[in-house]
């Protein structure tokens, strides 16, 4: 039976519940979450080191320090001592000892090997000898050989990739026959003892969730091809840094980077025009403490943790959010990859050499990987202590390096009621990782102020791990229901049937999905397109992915072919406009929009919709601009200046038609193209393809009394009858996305909104087209 470190505070449904209310009165400097004091770290005196590491099963831990990060044996070796209580094994190492015996000079290195069941410790063993071995893997599920020296899964940094041109050969991690005797040593990642840092990452904004663009981009892609950044800073954390103005001024209030915790990706460099193997987009963690040092412009002991943060401040003071995606589903170590003495072989570098089955769901035999993600085993993040590494770990982006939310890779993973033998989603259970984050790190309140924007990809693979609409209160999702029905009325007409209703309900902020439970518009993260797909751009410009074309466009495998896409018939005019409507849809919904680096300039992958593994111009952001690419930007730039100006797009509530005392507010109406308003017949007859509605800006303190939005989703014209405007006014053209209307003006300025008329007025909008009016 494995002890928990820490209580779970989470212990009943109402527990938990309490927590959340306590959470949203909390001040900005939140208790500490790392109770444990778990990795390497110096005391107070910078005199001694104190090495500290959980596992419950093994029967011996060593830590190897050593000197030189790479291809030197080690400096040094101390055993350590496990509490049986906690199963936390200790050492503590006075720093001159290190220094004047063992030579160790101002960086320390180090990393641990471990023995238990499986494998124990005897006397004659030394590296490279298989002398102990009884197994690679016990009915227990342990996997323990002390050949493979293992990351601190609580490493503030590392010091280099697994795999570098110094050292290709990755079997020296694997167990198995062939690969259990070879020592891991001089090529495996080593945690770095770094001291306290006091590096700023400048004043948090508050800002509610609700008043969120967010702009989702890799660190390294978003300035790898920008020539007025340094070539020095290019790809780099400073490099990003020098982007906060021009995201600010495009109106962007938070940037979301792929994910930015340590992962194999040195090795893209050694032959950049081969794709095997390369890990671009980051899905595979080997440490979440450690900022990746490849995205550092100073690789130095401390120097990734200092850019970072320094990068952070630059975001803040220009008002701009900083998310992280991050990968608590799975790890860079992999699921199995087979081996020719008949078991399976995984590899071993930090938490499966450590403690399998507190780290890892299994199989009920205990032999292998549960897999809910297709890329390797399942993170098991139904035992507490694993738990602790994902909110200790959080914590420690939140606190020490300023960061402001989160966006969970295939999150349903988190919600797993199950460890071993089976997967189970259940949002009710408060000893799930889902509730316990909540519990611990809690969330922002929705009118702002201190806390974390927690944000989910409600979906993994497998059991019932879709949940879109599905999470627990406080958390906000991807909305992919929302993509793939604006997706498929845009792009699939006559093809997929989605009735009015259906799109009313995406435009509306997602009710079915959100209201049952509490939650609000804002809790839907409405997007068109994500780095995981199609661009904006390519989104109506290819019929099907494009992902065998030669570097450096491809090859890609892999990939989704269900991607409701359209090439508009190959007419260019047709597929800018498209492009703006798709825009407009993000930008006129309740809920947050989140746009991916690039598409405000219609940047293009060629039709690849899964460049994970091209670290090359495919998904490097281009900077310069022809005339259809600067007026899509400028088209973006006005129409999220628009959003921001207008609260009524951005309730903070559900859209509804009486207040608490039973007075019609009619905050907002949907109307036919006859100016009628649209009844339940017509909104559930998926043979209708127009619709417009009408938002009570006064309901909101809104600068325009009403708003006044239509698409027609026809292949031809369509005429709208406009509503009334309100009394003494008369509608303003903002925008209309046809293709007559392209253009650095394609969004009117303030100010120099087109007149159209009052009530009655007829507007012929063109096919495939929305229309943007207010009234004053």
């Amino acid at each position: 039976m494995q002890v928990p470190t820490r209580p779970f505070r989470g212990l009943a449904a109402f527990l938990l519940f309490a927590c959340l209310l306590v959470a949203i009165s909390m001040p900005a400097a939140w208790a500490a979450i790392d109770a444990n004091a778990l990795g390497a770290r110096y005391d107070a005196s910078q005199t001694n080191i104190a090495f500290r590491v959980y596992s419950a099963r093994a029967t011996r831990i060593e830590v190897w320090v050593y000197d030189t990060p790479i291809g030197a044996p080690e400096a040094a070796r101390y055993v350590l001592t496990k509490d049986p209580a906690s199963g936390i094994w200790s050492r503590t190492v006075p720093v001159a000892e290190l220094r004047d015996t063992h030579g160790v000079a101002d960086t320390v290195y180090y990393g641990y090997r471990a023995w238990g069941p499986n494998w124990p410790h005897a006397g004659g063993w030394t590296a490279g000898s298989t002398v102990g071995f009884v197994a690679d893997v016990d009915a227990a599920g342990n996997r323990f050989n002390p050949n493979k020296l293992l990351i601190d899964p609580y490493a503030r940094e590392i010091s280099h990739d697994p795999l570098t041109p110094a050292c290709t050969d990755g079997t020296v991690y694997a167990s198995g026959a062939a690969h259990r005797h070879k020592d891991s040593g001089p090529c495996a990642s080593k945690g770095i003892v770094l001291a306290p840092d006091a590096t700023s990452t400048g004043s948090r904004p508050t800002r509610a969730l609700k008043d969120e663009v967010i702009y989702e981009v890799h660190v390294r892609g978003l300035t790898m091809n920008d020539t007025g950044v340094p070539a020095a800073l290019r790809g780099t954390y400073a490099g990003a840094a020098l982007q906060a103005g021009y995201l600010a001024g495009l109106g962007i209030t938070a940037v979301e980077f792929l994910p930015v915790q340590e992962t194999q990706n040195g090795t893209n460099d050694v032959d950049p025009s081969s794709t095997a193997g390369d890990n671009y987009w980051g899905y595979m963690t080997l440490n979440y403490f450690a900022p990746d040092r490849r995205y550092a412009a100073d690789k130095s002991p401390g120097g990734p943790t200092r850019e970072w943060k320094a990068m952070v401040k630059a975001f803040h003071d220009a008002g701009i959010k900083v998310y992280v995606d991050v990968v608590y589903n799975h790890t860079g170590e992999g699921g199995a990859w087979g081996g020719s003495d008949g078991l399976t072989v995984y590899n071993l570098q930090s938490w499966r050499g450590l403690d399998n089955p507190t780290y890892y769901s299994l199989t009920a035999d205990r032999q292998h990987a549960w897999d809910n993600t297709g890329v390797g085993g399942n993170y098991n993040t139904r035992n507490p202590l694993a738990q602790d590494l994902i909110v200790d770990s959080l914590a420690y982006w939140r606190d020490e390096l300023g960061v402001d939310g989160y966006r969970f890779d295939l999150a349903s993973v988190l919600g797993n009621t199950c460890q071993h033998g089976c997967f189970h989603f259940d949002k009710m259970d408060p000893g799930n990782a889902l509730n316990r984050i909540v519990a611990e790190l809690p969330p922002r309140p929705a009118a702002g102020g201190s806390g974390v924007d927690l944000i989910a990809e409600p979906w993994a693979i497998g059991g019932n791990s879709y949940q879109v609409g599905g999470f627990p209160a406080g958390w906000a999702e991807w909305n992919g229901i929302y993509r793939d029905t604006l997706r498929k009325k845009q792009n699939q007409l006559g093809v997929a049937a989605v009735p009015p209703g259906e799109l009313a309900t995406r435009f509306a902020g997602s009710s079915d999905l959100y209201q049952d439970d509490g939650r609000r518009p804002w809790h839907s993260i409405n997007f068109m397109v994500a780095h995981d797909g199609f661009t904006l751009a390519d989104l109506y410009a290819y019929d099907s992915k494009q992902n065998d074309q030669p570097w450096p466009y491809g090859p890609s495998d892999g990939g989704d072919d269900h991607n409701h896409s359209w090439d508009q018939g190959g007419i260019g005019a047709h597929q800018t406009r498209a492009a703006r409507t798709g825009l407009a849809f993000l930008m006129l919904s309740a809920g947050v929009p989140m746009i991916t680096g690039g598409d405000e300039a219609l940047r293009t992958q060629f039709g690849n919709n899964n460049t994970y593994n091209l670290d090359s111009p495919a998904n490097w952001l281009p900077w310069t601009r022809d005339a259809t690419e600067a007026n899509h930007e400028t088209f973006t730039r006005r129409l999220i200046a628009f959003r921001k100006a207008h609260p009524a797009l951005r309730p903070a509530g559900f859209y509804s038609g009486a207040d608490h005392n039973g007075n019609v507010m009619e905050q907002l109406r949907w109307f036919k193209p006859d100016g009628a308003q649209a009844d339940a017949g017509y909104f559930a007859d998926a043979n209708n393809h127009a619709i417009a509605w009408r938002i009570d800006g006064s309901e909101f303190g809104d600068p325009a009394s009403a708003i006044y939005v239509a698409y027609n989703g026809w292949a031809g014209n369509v005429d709208f009858h406009l509503p009334w405007p309100g009394a003494g006014k008369q509608w303003y053209r903002v925008t209309d996305t046809a293709t007559w209307n392209e253009g650095p003006d394609a969004v009117a300025l303030p100010g120099a909104e087109a007149s159209i008329g009052g009530e009655g007025t007829v507007y012929g909008l063109q096919a495939r087209s929305l229309l943007l009016l207010i009234a004053k």
